[in-house]
């Protein structure tokens, strides 16, 4: 021990503030002493260490409860810090290297439970951004364009695909409630709306002002005289869609507009003779709008698309391409009359000069039209058109001068006959026609023969399709 005490400073070096070497003799001759001195020296700084962690641990824990300590030990502060997140490493390490039963359980159970928080979390995110979502869509719907797109922005900000994750389906009417089940049988709704309209004043009365006015309302019609009012609505042109949205006013009208006697005019009007019987049907609303039949409340539009060669340049390297486009169209009328025109204009500036029956649209030809259902329960529209006479006229006025010249020459009728066949297409009815048959019959009429030339139907026969013009129905000339 001797030697220890002389030849081994040990002065601050570990407990001082600053390092200091050890400077040992040579102890290779007393290997019993060395080791006696290296387990002293470990435990005694061992003991300093938890001592130290304690005592910075019971300083932190005093300067968390609001005690003031001195400004002049900050540098004692400061190691204390270090011995403090040198102690919870190793406390982290021992914990990791103990072996500890359950910690499965515990792991599994810490999991679950952030498991859930992430999800409360996400489905908090969701419902933020379904809230900004569907206020974006009011404010849509209502014009104010600049804030719907702000809240569209944060709303998919913080969802991303919002859009699909929303059910925009809309809650029952608490007011309506019962009205889904009375939709049914149109025969049993009916019945209930004469019921109760019967029932509010023990009289049939078609509807009842809703505030009170000086003049005569419309709820002292008699019922004769509505009906022959909403004849008007439907007109000559068979508006049958103004009469289905005038019936949605109240239940008196729902009554007017389902009366069958309106219905079965317009089925005369439409098949004529062959529409007497009522089967397959139940009614004459059912046999209207299901049976096949053509559309008067628009134009059915077909576009034609072909590429041709043009004429070569005068170098021979270049040969233009022509890419030609032209439109058929066809209006029918309820009377039987049909008007077919082919023009390269688009339907924009020709569906408005096609409303009227006397049109002055050049190149026009005005025919005739049936409607055909064969044993194959598919219905066919057979049409018939040609020139005008009038153009005809004029046509043979301006030549008069060559037909003097040329009194041989033979005096011809041209005439086209169209074969179509009606089908659906998309959600609407009766939209489409596609082409079976197409000809040209030249009648000479000195000699009266005729010469029919029939057409291969290849790709430019596109089919029509519908499309209905508001501006056809928006008068009533005549009523039904």
């Amino acid at each position: 021990m001797l030697i220890l005490n002389e030849s081994l400073f040990i002065y601050s070096a570990v407990r001082g503030k600053s390092t200091k070497w050890l400077h040992f003799c040579d102890l290779s001759n007393f290997p019993d002493v060395l080791s006696v001195f290296l387990t002293v020296i470990c435990r005694h700084s061992f003991e300093y260490v938890y001592g130290q962690q304690k005592t910075t641990m019971a300083e932190s824990i005093i300067n968390s409860r609001g005690i003031v300590e001195d400004h002049d030990e900050d540098n004692e502060v400061s190691d204390s810090n270090l011995q403090v997140e040198l102690n919870v490493f190793r406390a982290q390490w021992m914990s990791e290297l103990k072996p500890n039963s359950g910690s499965n359980g515990g792991n599994r159970g810490l999991s679950s439970r952030a498991a859930d928080l992430r999800r409360k979390q996400e489905l908090a995110r969701e419902e933020k951004a379904r809230e900004l979502f569907l206020k974006a869509v009011e404010e849509e719907e209502n014009g104010a364009v600049y804030e719907a797109i702000k809240y569209y922005r944060r709303a998919m900000q913080i969802v991303p695909d919002i859009e699909f994750k929303i059910n925009y389906s809309r809650s029952p009417d608490p007011d309506g409630g019962n009205e889904k089940d009375m939709d049914g049988e149109i025969e049993d709704l009916l019945a209930y709306f004469h019921q109760q309209l019967i029932l509010q004043d023990n009289s049939l009365k078609i509807c009842v002002p809703e505030v009170e006015m000086t003049q005569m309302h419309i709820s002292a019609l008699p019922p004769e005289v509505l009906i022959y009012i909403f004849r008007w609505v439907v007109s000559s042109d068979l508006d049958l869609r103004a009469l289905e949205q005038l019936s949605l006013v109240c239940r008196g009208f729902y009554i007017c507009a389902r009366d069958p006697e309106i219905w079965r005019l317009a089925c005369l009007r439409v098949w004529g003779r062959s529409c007497t019987k009522l089967v397959p049907f139940n009614s004459w609303r059912e046999m209207f709008l299901e049976r096949p039949r053509v559309r008067f409340d628009g134009v059915y539009i077909s576009k034609t698309a072909y590429i041709r060669q043009g004429e070569e340049s005068l170098d021979g390297f270049y040969r233009a391409w022509h890419q030609v486009e032209y439109y058929r169209y066809l209006r029918f009328f309820p009377d039987g009359q049909v008007m077919m025109l082919t023009t390269p204009e688009d339907p924009l500036v020709t569906v408005p000069r096609l409303r009227s029956r006397n049109t002055r649209v050049e190149s026009i030809m005005c025919g005739h039209y049936r409607l055909s259902q064969d044993t194959d329960n598919q219905t066919k529209v057979f049409v018939v058109v040609s020139k005008r006479k009038e153009e005809k006229v004029a046509e043979y006025q301006r030549n008069s001068r060559f037909c003097r010249r040329n009194p041989a020459a033979p005096e011809t009728e041209h005439s086209f006959h169209v074969g179509l066949q009606l089908s659906s297409g998309g959600r609407q009815s009766f939209n489409k026609l596609n082409w079976i048959h197409h000809s040209c019959h030249i009648n000479y009429r000195s000699t009266g023969e005729t010469v029919v030339t029939a057409f291969d139907l290849d790709q430019m026969y596109a089919s029509f399709f519908f499309a209905r013009v508001k501006s056809y129905t928006a008068f009533s000339e005549r009523p039904l």
